[in-house]
């Protein structure tokens, strides 16, 4: 699929089987989704530019690097804060935004109660963070609201991917890659990622 990128490797591969294990308590699900989250961000890493600068090192002086634009973490309420610690330890000069989205259990579609980011988006990279892209209604919402504060250079990092979310997206926001360490089968009909890994809210913070 088209700026799909399925991060893919045994250690991924191990921490989604944790999040997916129906038993898996909140500290150990919490420490897979951290681990899944520093690979997401060194994946995401690769395609940011850098700015050339020279350094002094005890010896000489040689070259150093830095990233070029400002990035913007954008966790969605409340999932999306499990994800933040893991990519601020790989940007931590990073700004961190927050979108404040719930899902109506009958239409499935998101509605929003909290809105605030860092100001020139169109400035930098903003990096939506979101475990679950389920229907990909949230994650829809969530850039009309920051393409409408400028956000041009836009990212979604999520652990697990359906269809039906990936091609919401293709269609509101083709250009936007999404990364992501598990493309599952389909959703359910009460809008859950099969097979998924129940609530990542819930899981994560252990309100069941």
């Amino acid at each position: 699929m088209k700026n799909l990128i399925i991060v893919d490797n045994p250690f991924v591969k191990r921490d989604v089987t944790v999040l997916r294990e129906a038993g898996t308590q909140p500290a150990d699900f919490r420490s897979a989704l951290s681990r899944v989250s520093y690979a997401l961000a060194i994946e995401i890493g690769k395609t940011l530019d850098l700015l050339e600068y020279e350094v002094t090192t005890p010896l000489e002086k040689t070259k150093g690097y830095k990233l070029k634009k400002q990035i913007v973490l954008v966790p969605v309420l409340r999932a999306g804060l499990s994800m933040v610690s893991s990519f601020l330890e790989m940007i931590p000069d990073a700004k961190v935004g927050h979108i404040g989205l719930q899902r109506d259990e009958k239409t499935l579609e998101p509605i929003d109660y909290y809105y605030k980011t860092p100001n020139n988006l169109d400035e930098s990279v903003t990096i939506l963070l979101d475990p679950m892209l389920a229907t990909g209604g949230s994650a829809v919402a969530s850039f009309n609201y920051l393409k409408k504060r400028d956000a041009g250079n836009c990212i979604l990092a999520c652990l697990i991917a359906a269809p039906e979310g990936v091609n919401k997206m293709y269609s509101e926001h083709p250009e936007v890659p999404i990364y992501t360490a598990a493309l599952d089968r389909q959703l359910s009909n009460i809008g859950y990622i099969l097979p998924g890994l129940g609530d990542a809210g819930d899981r994560t913070f252990g309100t069941f």
